[in-house]
């Protein structure tokens, strides 16, 4: 993937909603919920700060991440779904 996020920016690949309930009933897309987690697939070099250094992300490619439902932006990149959210938008890492 050729994409390089600036400052404090991350791209996210979402984890696909689920297709079924626990219940077994089979779920169109129009009633899905909007996935709220996602892989981190590339970082920014971190927000530049007044003392001229840049700031430390607290996150790394390869982490899961919950995300708001309508944080970010979304693009499409060699056919997939990515979501580019400022380090604020992500509410927790997946352990």
């Amino acid at each position: 993937m050729n994409l390089r996020p600036l400052d404090d920016r991350i791209v996210v690949e979402p984890v696909e909603a689920e297709e079924t309930t626990a219940g077994g009933i089979v779920l169109p897309d129009s009633a899905r919920e909007k996935p709220q987690r996602g892989t981190v697939v590339a970082v920014g070099p971190g927000k530049m700060l007044d003392s001229g250094n840049r700031g430390e992300l607290s996150v790394t490619v390869g982490d899961v991440v919950i995300y708001g439902k309508y944080g970010g932006s979304n693009i499409e990149v060699d056919g997939r779904e990515m979501k580019i959210l400022r380090e604020s938008d992500i509410l927790a890492k997946v352990l």
